[in-house]
């Protein structure tokens, strides 16, 4: 299992048009699970999954273009690892620390998405 926690990069997701004008910064949490038993003995990086590489989808997902939901967010983080990466399984949380919801009391509000190799 590899486990990103606390990526954080800024981006302009949101249904309302005041927080995609806006933006914010966005945490994600990424856990994949996938062999590691060749990289476990041959102590090489391209035996296992690049975590740094990882980060990149998810900088670039985050930074692109504007989603109305964080579920979508979340959905395409997934699917780009499991098209670029040799994971099983991967599970991503997207995590919206602001709400520009007027009266709403949380501090944030995340969404988590699910996806395997099929």
């Amino acid at each position: 299992m590899i486990r990103l926690r606390g990526l954080v990069v800024f981006g302009h997701h949101g249904a309302r048009p005041e927080e995609q004008a806006l933006g914010q910064n966005f945490e994600v949490d990424v856990d994949i699970e996938a062999d590691l038993s060749v990289s476990r003995i041959s102590d090489r990086l391209e035996d296992t999954i690049d975590y740094g590489a990882v980060h990149d989808v998810v900088r670039e997902v985050v930074a692109g273009p504007p989603r109305n939901l964080i579920e979508r967010v979340a959905d395409e983080i997934a699917s780009r690892i499991l098209d670029e990466f040799d994971v099983q399984v991967v599970k991503v949380a997207v995590k919206k620390p602001r709400l520009a919801i007027k009266g709403a009391l949380s501090r944030s509000v995340s969404v988590e998405v699910t996806k395997e190799r099929g």
